[in-house]
């Protein structure tokens, strides 16, 4: 397919960085499923022409290019209505994309769970707001998925102890290079500290066991996300525990074993190491199943002064498990390309999702909930 030029009097667009990428592509898959067209970018022609082939010909573009270099001229060129930015890890990134939208006053969404990287999006604020446009940040599991419950669930409270919770993937669910990236950015190396922990917390360490309805048991370790930083003053949560795991005890135990050997100091530079190991890891898929889940645990008191525990899980199916971070990306794009109000500023994306538009847009996939 190839690439076409666009005017500005084109049918407004999402132009999707790494569009046909782990998330990219079921981000695209959604939003022309509901008529909305989009620009799938990317580096590689090959790979962005084979994805746009499967997607509706009226609804898709093709627009290849390095974001670092061109893009303040391709937002010119093809004059989106939004940019999603699926191209992590954001661990160690910079604003730049995010100001080059600015500067072009396109609305920006990136689904970044970078700590330092989502909970510093606030310093486009006032930029942001000059030019009249979106900035979020985080638009994925965490923290649109996890604040989305809270705001379920908070008002069952009158004060929340503890919230521990935790994502474990599908061994055989498609996994992208950037999030193997990000894992190998922490891992054995010390954490800031989370609200409610006094102890130092290193990365992939403080394993314990977590029962997931349809999934059993399996091993959760220590995880850097923004939640850390933006939950506990929004919600006024006294404790934070995010923690993440595989499937297979055999590669999460070995995760954990390297996490120590960086904790000794070992130079151990896994992050260029990180695609080897993402081909290493494949190799096992046959050993595990395509099933994951998220587990959200809230403990504090009701509003008569008796303990209250509330627990809710979410389990991703056949595969589909992937869909679940695309979500809070594909309702703010809807809702910017269809006119809906939403706000003009640089901020997280904190409280934006309600969980019920959350479920509905899953409603098409293999993917349950449970509370307790």
């Amino acid at each position: 397919m190839p690439q076409v030029e666009v005017s500005p009097k084109t049918q407004r667009t999402v132009l999707i960085l790494g569009g046909y990428g782990n998330f990219g592509k079921r981000i695209a898959s959604a939003l022309t499923h509901d008529n909305i067209p989009v620009i799938i970018s990317g580096r590689n022609t090959e790979k962005a022409n084979c994805f746009a082939s499967l997607l509706p010909s009226k609804l898709v573009q093709t627009a290849c290019f390095d974001v670092n270099k061109d893009l303040a001229a391709e937002l010119k060129r093809l004059n989106p209505a939004v940019v999603i930015n699926t191209c992590g890890p954001f661990q160690n990134s910079n604003y730049d994309v995010a100001e080059i939208c600015i500067e072009a006053a396109v609305p920006y969404i990136d689904l970044a769970d970078g700590r330092d990287f989502v909970v510093g999006i606030k310093t486009l604020d006032d930029k942001a707001r000059s030019a009249e446009v979106p900035v979020i940040s985080g638009a994925s599991t965490v923290p649109g998925l996890s604040s989305a419950v809270l705001d379920k669930y908070k008002d069952l409270f009158s004060e929340i102890d503890q919230m521990i919770y935790g994502i474990s993937p599908g061994q055989g669910a498609e996994r992208g290079l950037a999030t193997t990236q990000g894992i190998m950015s922490y891992l054995g190396k010390k954490l800031s500290p989370a609200q409610g922990t006094s102890t130092p917390r290193y990365g992939w360490q403080d394993i314990y066991r977590q029962e997931f309805p349809l999934l059993g048991k399996r091993w959760m370790a220590n995880c850097d996300i923004p939640d850390l930083d933006l939950l506990p003053s929004q919600y006024n949560i006294k404790s934070l525990q995010f923690s993440a795991g595989m499937e297979l005890s055999l590669i999460h135990l070995g995760l954990w074993n390297l996490s120590w050997l960086i904790r000794w100091g070992l130079p151990l530079e896994l992050e260029k190491h990180a695609a080897s190991l993402l081909k290493l890891s494949n190799l096992l898929n046959i050993f595990g199943t395509s099933n994951g889940g998220m587990h959200i645990i809230f403990k504090g008191k009701d509003h008569n002064g008796q303990s209250l525990t509330k627990k809710w899980f979410i389990i991703g199916l056949d595969g589909d498990g992937p869909q679940i971070p695309t979500i809070p990306a594909i309702i703010l794009a809807k809702k910017i390309i269809r006119g809906e109000d939403v706000p003009s500023g640089a901020i997280p994306c904190v409280g934006l999702i309600n969980l019920d538009d959350y479920l509905k847009e899953l409603a098409p996939f293999h993917i349950r909930t449970f509370e307790d």
